[in-house]
């Protein structure tokens, strides 16, 4: 069914963004408390880069 498949796809693309939206928490503190680290950064944007990609070919 068309409409099931919409579904489950729209909620992982809601906890792919929760999911980065808290990574960018987690690395922004972490960059606060003990310096910047860039491998944390780049895994970030991967993470940011797969989210959008999600949302972009969700239709």
């Amino acid at each position: 069914m068309p409409g099931s498949t919409n579904g489950s796809t729209n909620g992982s693309t809601k906890a792919m963004g929760a999911l980065t939206v808290g990574g960018l928490i987690v690395v922004t503190a972490y960059t606060v408390a003990l310096g910047s680290n860039g491998w944390l950064w780049f895994g970030w944007v991967v993470l940011g880069l797969l989210s959008l990609a999600m949302v972009v070919t969700r239709s």
